[in-house]
C-alpha cells in the first residue's frame, strides 16, 4: 500500500487550517487518513506549525511519499536532514554521535533565525502600534480643544466686549482737549468816500436860453 503525507484542508473560508497526515494515496484529500502527525495554520506570521518529528520521521523512513507542500514543511522543521544523516550512518559515512551532533547544531541555528525574525516583526508591530496610539492621542486632543472652545460661555465674551469698551473710553478720556481755533473777527467795512456829483445848472440854462 502507498502511503503519502499530505495536508487536509480544514477552517472557515478564507481562513485555512490545515491536518498534516499520514494517508493512502488512493484515499481522497479530506478522506479517511492512517494517522494524523501535525497541523499548519498559514494564517499566521510567521506560520504556526505542530509536528510530531518522530512520526514523521518513522513514516518518511519507511518510503511514504511527502506532496509538495509536506515536503516544504517536513524540511522545514528537519525531517528531511535528520532522515539525511540515518542513511548516512546506515552507510558507515559517520557515527550516530556525529549525526546528533549535527542535527543538533543545525536545529539550534535554524532556532535563532526564527528568533531573529519574531523578534523582528514583534518590534515592527510594538512600533506600528505606538504610531496608531500617538496619532489617536493627538486626534483626541484636537476634538477636545475644538468642543472647549465651543462650549466657552457666552457671559465669558460679553465681559470681554465690555472690558473693551472701558478701555477704549478711558483711552478717550486721557487724551488731551484740543485748543479751539479763534473766531476771525469780522473784519470793519471801510467806508467808501463818496465822490460828490456836481449837478448841472439846468433851471440858469433855461433862463439864459429864453
Amino acid at each position: 500500500m502507498a502511503t503519502k503525507l499530505r495536508l487536509q484542508r480544514h477552517g472557515k473560508k478564507g481562513k485555512p487550517f490545515y491536518h498534516i497526515v499520514a494517508a493512502d494515496a488512493r484515499s481522497k484529500r479530506d478522506g479517511k487518513f492512517i494517522e494524523k502527525i501535525g497541523t499548519y495554520n498559514p494564517c499566521t506570521n510567521p506560520a504556526t506549525i505542530d509536528l510530531n518529528e518522530d512520526r514523521a520521521f518513522y513514516w518518511i523512513s519507511v518510503g511514504a511519499q511527502p506532496t509538495d507542500t509536506a515536503r516544504a514543511i517536513l524540511s522545514y522543521k528537519g525531517v528531511l536532514y535528520k532522515n539525511h544523516l540515518a542513511k548516512g550512518v546506515t552507510k558507515g559515512a559517520l557515527t550516530q554521535e556525529q549525526a546528533d551532533a549535527k542535527f543538533e547544531a543545525w536545529k539550534n541555528e535554524k532556532r535563532a533565525i526564527i528568533d531573529t525574525k519574531v523578534s523582528t516583526l514583534d518590534k515592527a508591530a510594538q512600533d506600528k502600534a505606538n504610531a496608531q496610539f500617538a496619532a489617536e492621542k493627538k486626534r483626541n486632543e484636537e476634538r477636545a480643544a475644538a468642543i472647549a472652545a465651543a462650549n466657552t460661555p457666552v457671559e465669558e465674551v460679553a465681559e470681554v466686549e465690555v472690558a473693551a469698551e472701558e478701555t477704549t473710553e478711558e483711552v478717550v478720556a486721557e487724551a488731551p482737549a484740543v485748543e479751539e481755533t479763534p473766531a476771525v473777527e469780522e473784519v470793519a467795512e471801510t467806508p467808501v468816500a463818496e465822490t460828490p456829483v456836481e449837478e448841472a445848472p439846468a433851471e440858469e440854462e433855461k433862463k439864459d436860453e429864453a
